[in-house]
């Protein structure tokens, strides 16, 4: 599924919000909507809650549709001759209260004689309106947990639903979750990008931190692609072997650079699975992890020589520089910066065989690390999850949720002058990485067996 094309959790932003919208802004006009705002300042009539406008205007209108649906139906309007003889009939009307997005709404549901009528507007069986569903997943995508969306519904709608009513509303994307997860990849990701976050996962009677990856494929056009996410419970080898081998059965047979920070036993699955591939180790990550050692006041310095060595122009000049700083004041005072460098060597230098096109791209997974970015604000707040499942369903629904936030935003100002608009673009899913044509000519150079059949 594309996650930035999927459905609208929030309703009203779509193109029925936009017709809704001019509808209401007609009836202002008119002045129909005067008397009863009149009303709701001087404080004789409500808009939520029990008897409120809201309430009863959506009773309204469900009771009218469900109504109209009988009628289809039967084959005849209330009242017309022509349904004299029918061998159905109308049969009076049955109560059910059900939760909307404005309150809990007790509809008066109409029945026929012969106990053949289905409604499809609100369904028998059925407690709650579509769009109270949809609120849910919306909220728990934003990082709510079920007891706060509970306490939340119950605040500002009045409408009482259970701990387990909620999580089995949320639970029902999980047949969505585990068909993303599963869905036919492309056959070659130039380049994937692989970074992860802290999460809390539950595990018998304690809880533990666990790593939550992320991949993300760049396609042959330059289209970035979330390929999934995995929580790591087993240990490192075991773990990426796996990953590597669920890719290459979902159709991935070849991809030329992963770049990732260090992971304990993902070189060697990456190699076993796609035994040509470079791993190349995220710059960005090695300079942190260095700077572990730095003391504040000589972080800038540090920092500039450090910028000497993966800006150098070849790895022989690169290993130079490395020397210089293991010898100069800075080098012998933070020891262990150097060796944080020196022990990731041979996964830092393969991206200094590329020209200046390709290097920007791949050495470091900032790509990927803007979207964990936004994901930790959405889990943070949690105090942990219950199984790895969980985590996954949490994650894939933030993205998708970020994303149609992003694609709303931009389709407001759809027609604007660029200079005015303001809504930022695609966050990962669906962005196109940028210089990504010159980058394409340098891999195709590099790699002319393995990209030529794919791009000629």
């Amino acid at each position: 599924m594309d996650m930035a094309n999927g459905k609208h959790l929030v309703d009203g932003s779509g193109l029925a919000g936009v017709s809704a919208r001019e509808t209401v802004n007609e009836m202002v006009a008119a002045g129909l909507l005067d008397d009863l705002m009149d009303r709701v300042d001087a404080g004789g009539l409500a808009l939520t809650g029990e008897g409120g406008l809201l309430p009863e205007l959506v009773k309204a209108v469900l009771e009218r549709g469900l109504a109209a649906e009988l009628t289809g139906h039967l084959g005849y309007e209330k009242g017309d001759p022509a349904g004299r003889g029918s061998p159905n009939s109308r049969n009076g009307h049955s109560a059910k209260t059900i939760a909307t997005e404005a309150g809990d709404v007790t509809l008066a549901v109409p029945r026929d004689r012969a106990g053949t009528f289905e409604p499809r507007l609100v369904p028998k069986g059925a407690r709650r309106a579509g769009g109270l569903d949809e609120m849910i997943i919306s909220l728990y995508a934003g990082g709510m947990t079920v007891r706060d969306i509970g306490h939340h519904l119950h605040r500002t709608l009045g409408t009482e639903l259970s701990h387990e009513t909620i999580s089995k509303i949320t639970d029902s994307v999980l047949d969505e979750v585990k068909a993303w997860q599963s869905r036919p990849l492309e056959e070659i990701y130039p380049i994937i990008y692989l970074d992860a976050l802290v999460v809390k996962v539950r595990d018998g009677h304690t809880v533990k931190n666990r790593a939550a990856h992320i991949a993300v494929g760049v396609d042959l056009d330059g289209v970035k692609h979330v390929l999934g996410i995995w929580v790591q419970a087993a240990e490192g080898a075991k773990f990426w072997a796996g990953v590597c081998a669920e890719l290459r059965n979902r159709g991935v047979r070849d991809t030329l650079i992963v770049c990732c920070d260090g992971l304990t036993g993902f070189p060697e699955a990456i190699e076993a699975t796609w035994p040509q591939t470079t791993v190349q180790t995220c710059t960005v990550h090695l300079i942190r992890a260095a700077m572990r050692f730095v003391s504040y006041q000589d972080r800038k310095k540090v920092t500039a020589a450090l910028k000497l060595i993966y800006t150098a122009p070849t790895a022989e000049a690169a290993e130079a520089e490395l020397m210089a700083f293991a010898e100069s004041p800075l080098g012998r005072r933070y020891p262990a910066a150097v060796q944080t460098w020196q022990h990731a060597w041979e996964r830092f230098i393969p991206f200094l065989a590329f020209p200046p096109e390709v290097r920007k791209i791949i050495y470091t997974t900032n790509a990927i690390e803007s979207l964990n970015y936004q994901l930790r604000k959405v889990t943070k707040n949690r105090g942990h999850f219950p199984n790895d499942d969980a985590a996954i369903k949490l994650l894939w629904l933030a993205i998708r949720d970020i994303e149609d936030k992003r694609a709303r935003a931009r389709a407001k100002e759809r027609g604007l002058p660029a200079a005015q608009r303001r809504a930022a673009g695609r966050l990962v899913e669906g962005a196109t990485v940028t210089g990504w044509r010159q980058a394409l000519g340098a891999l195709a150079l590099h790699y002319p067996d393995r990209l030529g059949p794919y791009i000629n």
